[in-house]
């Protein structure tokens, strides 16, 4: 009866140590495997590329806007008439001003883009605390089990 209790492994002074949590494959250093990091990568490069279109689109409205305002203010002769007349005619129109580039598809697709990517980090952040989580359950699940194993001790012991 006491025999159980005192043996060479009864006590053992790693009974608190854990085999370790198996990390996920491929995993590297911040959380994020392979494919998450080719995801974040095609969405970076294709947020980049939305903000250049958009940078260009606006570059041309300004431009387009200044050669409006231009020729508004001194228009260059658009053709020249072959016979001489007498009284000259303005062929300048007056508009309202043609509102920018829309612009909103672009920003649209950029904050998709972008919320995606946070979508992306946001998963990883909880994979990092489910994988956080599991490892102190597997500490407390190994301490109770230690406790469990010094009360049976404990028991036999006193029987």
């Amino acid at each position: 009866m006491f025999q159980t209790a005192f043996q060479s492994n009864a006590f053992q002074n790693n009974a608190f140590q854990i085999s370790g949590v198996n990390p996920l494959i491929n995993d590297t250093h911040d959380g994020f495997t392979p494919e998450e990091i080719r995801r974040a990568r095609n969405l970076d490069r294709k947020i980049r590329e939305k903000e250049l279109a958009l940078l260009k689109a606006q570059r041309a409205d300004r431009e387009a806007r200044k050669a409006r305002i231009r020729d508004l203010v001194d228009p260059q002769p658009k053709k020249v008439a072959k016979v001489k007349q007498n009284k000259i005619q303005s062929i300048q129109e007056v508009k309202a001003d043609i509102p920018s580039v829309d612009t909103t598809e672009i920003e649209q697709s950029i904050a998709y883009l972008e919320n995606q990517r946070e979508k992306l980090f946001k998963a990883v952040e909880l994979r990092k605390a489910q994988v956080r989580l599991n490892a102190e359950l597997k500490v407390i699940e190994a301490k109770r089990l230690a406790e469990l194993d010094d009360e049976h001790a404990i028991v036999l012991l006193l029987q």
